[in-house]
């Protein structure tokens, strides 16, 4: 829809431009893809920062792990070959799928955006913790730091972003990309929002990563050095979300049905991963 309270629109194409447009100014918002921005009344916008002018690379592969752009579309991650090694890769397009969306947004939606704006269902932030993905911020003070996203998304639609603060890149690991993964996606529809998300990662060392999202109002991530049994890995899980956020509710989903799918979906990836019997 029309933002029609928007009074400029400021094309950044620096650092140095984007300290100066004083992101955290009231009244001002990033814009990237802007699939959510626009969706909905902004009255109280007046001024949008246009971060796709500063030329990010949408994803950069090296022998340090995959770089994805905050402004990289999340349909592009689908177009990313597999390097050798990278056994990981599969969960690339299967959290490009989780999204619910069209081909059209998923060709103009942001990783970075899916990411801040924090919603439970927000498969890139699924896709970003299963990997140990780690967020490049850039304060607007001219700083730089860096938090795990399991880290950066702290409630429904909350984030640990200062003000003023604006995602650069996240960061996926080798280490990560060279694991064998396991996925579960649950929706009320078959089309419908992710109601619970699981994924499970067994590293090349033998540790195992379970990351829960969608059903929990930020994401859930265990590390354990080796597999546990699948029903032992379960019980981790619940007491793990019960001492936390607790299990999330809305009409996606109340919190009986999400705990009992999740655990279901996390007792499978476990054992698909050779989880001890």
């Amino acid at each position: 829809m029309d933002l029609n309270t928007i009074e400029a629109i400021i094309p950044v194409r620096d650092r140095a431009a984007l300290a100066a447009a004083h992101t955290g100014a009231a009244g001002s918002a990033v814009l990237a893809g802007g699939t959510w921005l626009f969706s909905c009344e902004q009255p109280h916008l007046r001024t949008l920062v246009d971060l796709t002018s500063l030329g990010w690379e949408p994803w950069t592969a090296s022998a340090e792990g995959l770089r994805i752009a905050a402004t990289c579309p999340v349909g592009e991650l689908t177009a990313v070959p597999a390097r050798p090694g990278w056994a990981a890769h599969p969960l690339l397009r299967q959290c490009v799928r989780a999204l619910l969306a069209s081909f059209k947004v998923r060709a103009v939606a942001t990783v970075g955006g899916n990411v801040c704006l924090a919603l439970p269902a927000g498969a890139m932030t699924s896709l970003a913790v299963a990997l140990d993905g780690t967020a490049e911020l850039w304060g607007a003070d001219g700083s730089t730091r860096h938090l795990p996203v399991a880290e950066l998304v702290v409630g429904d639609g909350r984030t640990a972003l200062r003000p003023g603060e604006v995602l650069r890149a996240v960061d996926l690991p080798e280490r990560a990309l060279r694991a064998r993964t396991a996925f579960r996606r649950t929706s009320l529809h078959r089309l419908g929002r992710s109601a619970s998300l699981v994924t499970a990662r067994l590293d090349e060392d033998g540790a195992l990563t379970l990351a829960v999202t969608a059903a929990v109002a930020r994401p859930v991530v265990l590390h354990r050095p080796l597999p546990p049994a699948p029903a032992q890995a379960a019980a981790q899980v619940d007491a793990a979300v019960q001492d936390g956020p607790g299990w999330f509710d809305d009409v996606h989903g109340d919190p009986d049905w999400r705990r009992a799918v999740t655990l279901r979906a996390v007792a499978e990836v476990v054992e698909e991963l050779g989880g001890a019997s």
